[in-house]
């Protein structure tokens, strides 16, 4: 009896592991079978056509010249007589700042002045004076130097005596020592004309600049043009210590105007003064403008590393259409070429979902230079059409893009040829195991590979 019962025991456990099996071994078999794949293609086709290579950019719209209107003296503004959009003539008065302190300082200058030149008339006058009194001295010496000398004559035949003789040659000094006195003063006096003369030229100066900063408070328009910026208003006081402060901006020509494009510095050496370009606004969305590139200038500047150009290009705005300051879309034409052999760009993307090991033996089986597969000198890369079993690499020297299609200079791709942009697997469906339900098809996925 115990014997029965050990041998249904052991029945019982066998069974029971069995049926464990099962459970285990029908999913694991499901998950193998789910693991089988089919891998469909995605393909697009080498054509023959143009291509036109271009260079995208963002710039600003800028009137050809701009001019900076400023205040050269400081001051409150006292009349407005421009504003924004007003057409202007050169000469034409934008302003006027309070001119009261500075008709003071005309005032005071001019008075200072006066003083002078009056000073400077009277010491004139009074050299005149004394040069008359040097020419009167300069005679009285002659007549005392001709009587000293008849007086000596007359001394030594016995007429005079020794007192009248002594008498006449102190008499002659004195008349020496009042004309040596008169031209010593004539001197100083004249110096003190050449001072008041300097005097008089530096009042002069104050009184003309005094008179410039009163002409400076009525601000000028200096070109025929328009005002694009207004940055005073009426009471407003200006001040113009260190530098004069811009009160308007006035844009000459509105109908002549360029574009300030920011191009990147591994775009610039394809880009080329005189080459005519396109553009769009966000103000006209459907119309084209075009212009022509006039200066790329050597100004760069750097914003989060990368160097940035301004390549400015000229065009015509006879309506005025176009604003200052509008943000133009810019498309810039870098090459063209005609009857190109066209490669989607998609298929120079694509590299198959294959091991490298595998990789590498087909490079080799088809003759895939190095250059090809890894550093692309000399502008190689590799594309790939569909084999049999696996797929088929070919080498491809490309040149220009149109970032849709790319040209291909040299290899043995032809129009017509079916290229492989991308891979596609999908799960096979497995079949419903009893008494577990129906399992569902795998999920599928697309692969378009990385950029080599």
């Amino acid at each position: 009896m115990k014997a029965k019962l050990l041998a249904l025991y052991h029945q019982h456990r066998l069974i029971s592991l069995c049926a464990i099996g099962i459970v285990v071994l029908v999913p694991a078999g499901l998950i193998i079978r789910g693991r089988s794949a089919q891998t469909r293609y995605l393909t697009a086709t080498v054509t023959k056509g143009s291509i036109t290579a271009t260079v995208q950019a963002t710039g600003t719209i800028n009137p050809l010249t701009t001019v900076p209107v400023g205040s050269f003296v400081s001051g409150t503004v006292q009349y407005i007589f421009a504003d924004f959009n007003t057409r202007v003539h050169a000469g034409q008065v934008l302003a006027q700042l309070d001119p009261t302190l500075y008709q003071a300082q005309v005032v005071t200058a001019q008075g200072n002045l006066d003083n002078a030149k009056a000073n400077l008339a009277d010491l004139l006058a009074t050299v005149d004076v004394m040069k008359a009194d040097v020419q009167k001295d300069q005679a009285d010496l002659a007549y005392q130097q001709a009587s000293a000398a008849r007086t000596q004559q007359l001394y030594q035949q016995g007429v005079f005596s020794m007192d009248q003789y002594q008498l006449q040659e102190s008499t002659l000094g004195q008349s020496q020592a009042t004309l040596a006195a008169g031209q010593a003063q004539v001197v100083q006096t004249e110096a003190q004309v050449q001072q008041a003369r300097a005097q008089v030229e530096s009042m002069q100066g104050q009184l003309e600049q005094a008179q410039t900063n009163l002409k400076y408070t009525t601000i000028i328009s200096p070109i025929d043009g328009t005002v694009v910026a207004r940055n005073i208003d009426v009471g407003q006081s200006v001040a113009a210590s260190l530098q004069a402060p811009n009160v308007f901006t006035i844009a000459q020509d509105l109908t002549r105007m360029q574009v300030y494009a920011s191009t990147d510095e591994s775009d610039t050496g394809n880009i080329h003064v005189g080459t005519e370009v396109t553009f769009q606004v966000d103000a006209f969305p459907t119309q084209q403008f075009r212009g022509r590139i006039s200066a790329i200038r050597l100004n760069a500047y750097t914003v989060q590393n990368v160097v940035t150009y301004n390549t400015i290009i000229d065009f015509n705005n006879p309506n005025e259409i176009l604003l200052p300051s509008e943000t133009a879309y810019v498309t810039i034409p870098t090459g063209h070429v005609e009857n190109a052999i066209r490669i989607p760009n998609a298929a120079l993307t694509y590299t198959p979902g294959l091991p490298s090991s595998t990789l590498q033996q087909l490079y080799k089986q088809y003759n895939i230079p190095a250059a090809a597969t890894s550093t692309h000198l000399g502008g190689w890369q590799v594309v790939w059409k569909q084999g049999p079993q696996t797929p088929i690499p070919v080498a491809v020297q490309v040149g220009i893009t149109d970032y849709v299609n790319t040209q291909a200079i040299q290899g043995s791709l032809q129009e017509g040829d079916v290229l492989i942009t991308a891979e596609q697997s999908t799960g096979s469906k497995s079949s419903t195991a009893p008494g577990l339900g129906a399992q569902r098809p795998g999920g599928g996925g697309t692969r378009t590979g990385s950029s080599r």
